[in-house]
């Protein structure tokens, strides 16, 4: 959560930033166009005025998106769409009076010696901003951050298109009226891209289907989980919730609390974007257990005393209800020898081979530690008759 509201924090100076470039892109342009008398970058300077009031409704989404109020208990994260949304009909807007402009406007021969040098800075200054703010927005997921960047990106393009008719006007050929319409054209595209974009995510889209297969992959590889079961998804502003009913393998209501406690905040921490996760456990005790051993050689079978530093590991498959084994198999301690973090790195490691149960003489360490918060059981060796192969 302290990383979020970092993010918004960060996310409210760019747009404050880029209330102030459009304001003076906006005065610059127009000026330009009314001096020069250039239909189309007068439509531009036009474009970029109402960028401001979208960029000031981008600035207002991500400040109300950063408050908290008790009767909105999933955050007011969903303020950025609304932000990014009246940002789409600003730019729908825009484009709509530039081709009024371009179709209605009287013709003139625009000043190329004036509209030129103006065209040409404003181009470079919208493109190198939208491109900073595209890779701002996706950095910290801000979907207004992202509208923002692109409604400059559009600008751009549409500064672009005024550029070649000015540079054509000494050869003789006058098409501002016909650049006006076809940028135009360019700032309708671009609004009705954000504007669907933005209902989409108001109306609870769940979440890009890429990134719900890695969080239910992530969580069908955690120990005692078998799978997952129904898995519910939501946009919201830029950020996502996930509701997930999983099947455990225990019936044990303090083991399946403690592994959905655990698995909730390891999610946020995993997938930056989430800001809410819910698991909810179906107990069931499942055919089959997982056993793991701290053993000596795949050979003699007598158990290590150190567990982290354990040359091998016997993992055993075994029927739940009469513990027959079903399966042996012998793993090489592959972090045995590591200088450093040597408990974090086995722990992390065993806890993808997805073990019920741990037989140790330790109870204290740093693997074990791991392990047990993650719902794995410990028990002694003085309970288990460890088979050898």
């Amino acid at each position: 959560m302290k990383d979020s509201k970092n993010k918004l924090a960060e996310a409210r100076k760019r747009a404050v930033f880029s209330i102030i470039l459009n304001i003076f892109l906006a005065v610059g342009k127009g000026t330009a166009g009314v001096a020069s008398g250039s239909a189309a970058l007068l439509g531009d300077a036009i474009h970029s005025a109402t960028d401001v009031f979208a960029s000031t409704a981008v600035f207002l989404g991500i400040w109300v998106a950063g408050r908290e109020h008790p009767s909105f208990p999933y955050g007011l994260y969903k303020a950025e769409t609304v932000a990014a949304l009246i940002t789409s009909m600003a730019v729908i807007l825009a484009g709509y009076e530039i081709g009024r402009q371009a179709f209605f406007g009287v013709p003139s021969l625009p000043d190329v010696s004036i509209a030129l040098p103006v065209a040409a800075i404003s181009l470079v200054i919208a493109l190198s901003f939208g491109l900073i703010q595209l890779r701002a927005g996706k950095r910290l997921n801000s979907p207004a951050l992202t509208a923002d960047a692109r409604d400059y990106l559009a600008d751009s393009l549409s500064t672009a298109v005024v550029l070649i008719s000015l540079l054509v006007v000494p050869f003789g050929y006058n098409v501002d009226r016909v650049a006006a319409g076809i940028v135009s054209l360019f700032v309708f595209y671009a609004g009705g891209q954000l504007f669907v974009s933005a209902l989409k995510d108001l109306l609870d889209a769940s979440i890009d289907r890429e990134t719900e297969r890695k969080i239910i992959s992530y969580v069908e590889d955690y120990p005692r989980i078998s799978r997952v079961k129904k898995c519910f998804s939501r946009n919201a502003g830029g950020r996502y919730l996930v509701d997930l009913d999983v099947v455990m393998r225990t019936p044990s209501h303090k083991i399946a609390d403690l592994v959905a406690d655990r698995l909730e905040d390891e999610l946020l921490e995993e997938f930056p974007g989430l800001v809410l996760a819910r698991i909810r456990p179906h107990y069931a005790p499942g055919e089959f257990i997982k056993r793991v051993t701290p053993v000596q050689s795949p050979t003699e079978g007598e158990i290590s005393s150190h567990f982290a530093s354990a040359p091998w590991f016997l993992v055993e498959t075994m029927t739940t209800a009469d513990r027959i084994v079903k399966k042996r198999e012998f793993i090489e301690n592959r972090y045995k020898d590591a200088k450093r973090k040597k408990g974090l790195l086995v722990g992390r490691w065993l806890l993808k081979v997805k073990p019920d149960e741990v037989v140790t003489e330790e109870q204290d360490s740093v693997a074990l530690e791991l392990l047990k918060e993650s719902g794995v059981e410990l028990i002694h060796p003085s309970s288990v008759t460890l088979t050898t192969m």
